[in-house]
Formats: C-alpha cells, sequence, structure tokens
C-alpha cells in the first residue's frame, strides 16, 4: 500500500507541480511562456558563462586520473584505509566527489557493483555520496559565474569539510550497522 502510494506520488509529483505553477501563473495573468522563455534564454547564457569553469574541472578530473595521482594516492592510504575495513579503491570517489557531481556518481556506481550495495563500503560510499557536495564545483562554477576571483579561504574550507564528511561517513555507517 505504502509503495503504491509512493511510486504514484514520484511519477506524479512533477507533472502535477508544473501544471499548478502554469495555472497559478494564468490565474495571475502572468505570460507564462514568455517568461519561461526568458528563463530559458538565462539559462543558456549562464552555461555559455560558465563553460570554461567546467572544462577546466573535467581538465582537472583527466589529469588526475591521466598522471597516475589517483594510483599513487591509492598507494599512499591504502594502509590507512586498511585499519578502518575500507580499500583504497575509496580514493577515486572522495577525490572526484568535490570536483564533479556525475563523476563522481560513476565511481560510486562502481564501488557499490563492486563490493555490494549492503557492504560497509557501498555504504559508506552511498552515504558520503549523499552528505556532501562538489565543493570545487560549486567553488570555480557559482563564484566564476558572478565573476568572484579571490576565494580566499573557500577552498581549503571545503575541501577540509569533504574530508570530516568522509569521516563522518565511516562512523555513521559503522554505528548504524554495527560495523
Amino acid at each position: 500500500m505504502f509503495s503504491t502510494i509512493m511510486d504514484w506520488i514520484s511519477v506524479g509529483l512533477i507533472p502535477i507541480l508544473i501544471a499548478l505553477f502554469i495555472l497559478y501563473g494564468l490565474y495571475k495573468k502572468v505570460d507564462v511562456y514568455g517568461c519561461f522563455i526568458n528563463g530559458a534564454v538565462e539559462g543558456f547564457n549562464t552555461v555559455v558563462r560558465i563553460i570554461p569553469y567546467l572544462v577546466a574541472i573535467f581538465v582537472a578530473i583527466g589529469a588526475l586520473r591521466g598522471s597516475g595521482t589517483l594510483e599513487t594516492m591509492q598507494k599512499l592510504v591504502g594502509p590507512v584505509f586498511d585499519r578502518f575495513n575500507l580499500t583504497a579503491d575509496m580514493v577515486p570517489h572522495i577525490i572526484t566527489r568535490s570536483l564533479s557531481g556525475s563523476g563522481s556518481t560513476g565511481v560510486m556506481a562502481e564501488l557499490v557493483n563492486n563490493y555490494g550495495p549492503d557492504s560497509f563500503i557501498g555504504r559508506v560510499a552511498s552515504v558520503f555520496q549523499g552528505g556532501t557536495s562538489t565543493t570545487m564545483y560549486i567553488i570555480t562554477v557559482y563564484l566564476g559565474a558572478v565573476g568572484i576571483k579571490k576565494v580566499r579561504h573557500t577552498v581549503a574550507t571545503g575541501l577540509i569539510t569533504d574530508i570530516a564528511s568522509f569521516i563522518m561517513s565511516v562512523i555513521i555507517v559503522a554505528v548504524l550497522f554495527g560495523y
């Protein structure tokens, strides 16, 4: 019963919300289509402005993988991770999470496929994925889009937060699931 209701809500919620926005706009005598087109134009202009920042992020990810930096980091942290029943295979997830949401989702999916969704590693990867944000992406794209060039302590604070989020993910999963 509950899952049927949730299925209905998940399928129907977005179309219902869109219809409600359109009806409300018509009720208020707003040119809904014109507003939609103006928003689409603004969105396109924003995308054009942030493309250089996106390219920089993708180049950074490619450089980390191509240069062997990820593999070197995995070898360095492997012994530490082993002490906590983790694997060095999580290093790419930790690094890519702050750079790219879709890239880190791919790495997380690989971890879940390799270790299982109900494994300690699969659960830690899932909690970390859901509990963090794409720090470097946010800094480069959003601050870059509005022209902020001096980020001062923003990068360090964001990366420290990402590390703290990973540590808390390990602790939360260990406590909740008794590992």
